[in-house]
């Protein structure tokens, strides 16, 4: 049996009713490291409606009951106010951040820098879920050393090739996610037969959903596309097994989980060449995407992308292809149970170095 593993994870993080890829990320971390052998002790703090204060406290008091010298792994969502917590714990645990989505990427003001850093330094390791955001944090924070544990996925069945026409948007309807270009792309593509599908929660952003529904109605789009709101993995999963192509038209994206759910079942994929979406995607060993990556925040060049997909055959023949191989050359959540168990016993050797945490 290898060493104790602490995971702090949010108190919702298998509600069914707010999925998320971090969600998703934290409950296979938890099974792959156990099946690797590992002690593995959850612990929940609630995060929903509650102020970055609270959720620290509570955390505080998490870490004040765990021995000395115990490794704690922390999901960064319950970190945002937490620097005072894992500087004082800093000689007596090896605390470690699990960023799904470090704050800086969101907001890189010099007061958002200076905070993350110094909750970062008072850290005995930090992990981040790409390899795109450990080179952002070890850019903004120089000196700063970050591990990487890439999402996996689970084995699935290769979706059946339809006629091209379904589509499907797999993102929580937030401002992020870009669904309002989706949809302004969409406008100019009616002369042709296609219907999209959005699976995602609808209740994060009001304002956006309604600017969402209203440029449907506006368009007269309401007809075709569907807005699901949020499924569960095996909802998730039969929607993936009836769509022909993933479209995620995010402005911003550390990884996106959605892209190598796809993958998976070799459906193709279309998203924003932007953050760590890239490197979700990949490319098969010769070379080839399987999809394509398109501007951020650029509708016209999403309508482009999909009027060849919708009109050209070959075209997505080869995508598919391309895709059925990608798949093939996906990791599961063992691999990145391995990764997250090399940066915990670095973590490990961090903590018993002898160092000096600064404040401020």
């Amino acid at each position: 049996m290898s060493a104790a593993v602490h995971l702090v994870v949010p108190a919702e993080v298998d509600d069914p009713g707010e999925p998320s890829g971090g969600n998703v990320y934290d409950l296979e971390l938890a099974h792959a490291l156990a099946r690797a052998g590992h002690e593995v002790h959850r612990h929940r703090v609630a995060a929903r409606g509650r102020s970055a204060g609270e959720q620290a406290e509570d955390l505080a008091a998490l870490l004040t009951a765990r021995a000395d010298g115990e490794v704690v792994v922390v999901d960064g969502l319950l970190l945002a106010d937490a620097a005072g917590v894992l500087e004082r714990e800093h000689d007596r645990l090896a605390v470690v951040p699990l960023l799904h989505l470090p704050t800086s990427v969101v907001d890189d003001s010099p007061e958002v820098l200076a905070r993350e850093r110094r909750l970062l330094r008072a850290a005995a390791g930090v992990v981040t879920t790409s390899e795109w955001s450990r080179r952002w944090l070890e850019r903004v924070h120089p000196g700063l050393a970050v591990d990487a544990a890439p999402p996996a996925v689970r084995t699935a069945p290769a979706t059946a090739p339809g006629d091209g026409t379904r589509l499907t948007c797999v993102a929580a309807v937030v401002p992020a996610k870009g669904q309002d270009v989706l949809v302004a792309a969409l406008a100019t593509l009616t002369d042709l037969p296609w219907t999209c599908r959005v699976v995602g929660p609808l209740g994060r952003d009001a304002a956006f959903v309604a600017g969402v529904r209203e440029a449907l109605r506006e368009n007269g789009l309401d007809g075709r596309v569907r807005l699901a709101g949020a499924l569960d993995r095996t909802g998730v999963a039969a929607a993936l097994a009836a769509t022909d192509l993933l479209v995620l038209p995010t402005r911003h994206e550390v990884y996106g989980m959605a892209l190598t759910e796809a993958l998976a079942r070799a459906v193709p994929v279309v998203a924003s060449t932007v953050g760590g979406v890239p490197e979700a995607v990949g490319r098969t060993p010769d070379g080839r995407v399987p999809g394509a990556l398109v501007p951020p925040g650029d509708p016209d060049a999403l309508a482009a992308t999909l009027r060849d997909w919708l009109t050209d055959a070959g075209l997505r023949d080869r995508l598919r292809a391309a895709a059925a191989v990608r798949r093939e050359h996906l990791d599961g959540w063992d691999a990145t149970a391995r990764a997250v168990a090399d940066a915990l016993a670095s973590a490990r050797v961090n903590r018993e170095a002898p160092t000096a945490v600064v404040s401020g």
